[in-house]
């Protein structure tokens, strides 16, 4: 793998950490104040519904960051330029955390809503399976020795696991699951409080500030990593 990247650059993603890693640390302090005291709780599930505002980001990021890592591969795929690898390499970890934080808050949120832990409907079994391509991809890095094979076979991996992506967005317009339908894609009439929107989209931010803040920490270190391989193989 031919990386061209200098060091200065790798300097410079080390310096946007600084500032994020602030910016994300207030973001949540305004958030958690606006979810947990300003916004009004549920008029049927009561407060119990406040753990929206940590299961609603998650799976929402933990989509957004599959979509990133296929594209990426799309693009290495054309390319085969090693940083969209790394770009790649880099976010898988973070979706995969997203996506067990959504899985284990749904559950717990699905207790008092629903009665159950779990059932295996169209918008939870999707998700599971979102989690297991992850891990999948990460496994797929780690147990092939060969990274020209594992590029290879990991970016075929993560481009088909993509089919994914839309059936969990969908899944609750096309088959009956115990999810509502969406509520904040409905641009033109949200059918979320203002009151609770407003928190759950300081969370988002928050979250996604997060996301890019660990994403250049995991990119930086895959960086260095490719490097002293570089360096060993001379």
């Amino acid at each position: 793998m031919n990386l061209k990247i200098s060091n200065s650059q790798i300097e410079h993603i080390k310096g946007a950490n600084s500032y994020l890693i602030g910016s994300t640390f207030l973001i949540f302090i305004v958030g958690l104040y606006f979810s947990l005291l300003e916004s009004p709780p549920d008029y049927i599930q009561g407060d119990s519904m406040r753990i929206m505002y940590v299961h609603v980001p998650s799976a929402w990021l933990s989509l957004f960051s599959y979509t990133i890592l296929a594209i990426s591969c799309i693009v290495w795929f054309v390319t085969r330029n090693p940083i969209f690898n790394l770009f790649a390499k880099s976010i898988a970890p973070i979706g995969a955390a997203f996506t067990l934080i959504a899985l284990v808050t749904g559950s717990i949120w699905g207790k008092p809503t629903w009665g159950v832990w779990w059932v295996w409907d169209a918008r939870l079994t999707s998700m599971l399976l979102l989690f297991f391509l992850y891990l999948a991809y990460i496994l797929l890095w780690q147990s092939i020795t060969n990274q020209e094979t594992a590029a290879k076979i990991s970016a075929a991996l993560g481009i088909i696991g993509f089919i994914n992506i839309p059936i969990i967005k969908f899944s609750v317009d096309w088959w009956n699951t115990l999810h509502q339908p969406a509520t904040i894609s409905k641009l033109s009439a949200p059918s979320i409080d203002i009151n609770m929107l407003i928190p759950l989209l300081i969370m988002t931010l928050g979250y996604m500030c997060f996301l890019i803040t660990v994403f250049l920490i995991k990119l930086r270190i895959e960086i260095i990593d490719q490097k002293m391989v570089r360096l060993s193989e001379v």
